[in-house]
């Protein structure tokens, strides 16, 4: 017993100037915080979201920032992002199912620094369209530009491949109807070549499931009554 009574004193008593040097930053430190003044701001911060259900798409337009007026030591609020948390709304989205739903924004889902804290949000609540993803191959159409300039005009062309995958919201997906390629300029062509470009699809809500690049190759023939090369 005595034994241990030693040990104890001797950890209680060894460094004893350092232990109680960093007991006193601590309480200057505390004092500091503790008299610091409490200020208001507003801070425009992203919107974030996890845990959205496989087969799932967001079928609305998003919402990127929400604005929060925001409560707590001026120090915290000066130093917003800086090194420490960075504020956020960050949505649940695991029980959502098709259709509409409407998340509140509060401090369930509010990302703040400790020490701050949320007064209200602009909006307050925020609504999410969900619907089941779709996906199907769409031919692509190639555009061409310049086509006889010099005398000459498109006599075939074959893209590969001929059809890309697409995928997205369900409506969406089944409305397109073609993707269609950045233009192929054949304006000082005469005979055959081969160009790599990109295809393009209009709907933002909708995505190729692989590279939109294709290859197309290009035969041309002389316009009837076009001039002589």
């Amino acid at each position: 017993m005595k034994r241990i009574l030693k040990a104890l004193h001797g950890a209680v008593t060894r460094h004893v100037g350092w232990k109680l040097l960093s007991l006193a930053i601590a309480v200057v430190l505390w004092a500091v915080v503790a008299t610091e003044p409490e200020l208001s701001t507003f801070a425009s911060v992203p919107v974030e979201y996890k845990n959205l259900p496989d087969g799932l798409e967001i079928n609305s337009p998003p919402v990127t920032s929400i604005l929060l007026e925001l409560r707590g030591p001026s120090g915290e609020l000066r130093g917003l992002g800086d090194g420490g948390v960075h504020p956020a709304v960050v949505l649940d989205m695991s029980s959502a199912r098709p259709g509409q739903r409407t998340f509140p924004i509060g401090d369930s889902n509010v990302k703040l620094a400790r020490g701050v804290r949320l007064v209200h949000s602009r909006p307050s609540e925020v609504r999410f369209d969900f619907e089941p993803r779709a996906q199907r191959p769409v031919p692509v159409v190639v555009r061409f530009t310049g086509e006889g300039k010099n005398g000459y005009v498109v006599a075939h062309s074959e893209c590969v491949p001929a059809e890309l995958w697409i995928a997205g919201p369900s409506s969406r997906v089944a409305r397109v109807v073609a993707a269609v390629t950045d233009p192929v300029d054949v304006s000082t062509m005469a005979g055959s070549s081969r160009f790599s470009v990109n295809a393009f699809l209009e709907d933002p809500y909708v995505r190729f499931q692989s590279s939109p690049q294709v290859s197309v190759d290009v035969t041309m023939r002389k316009k009837a009554g076009g001039p002589a090369r």
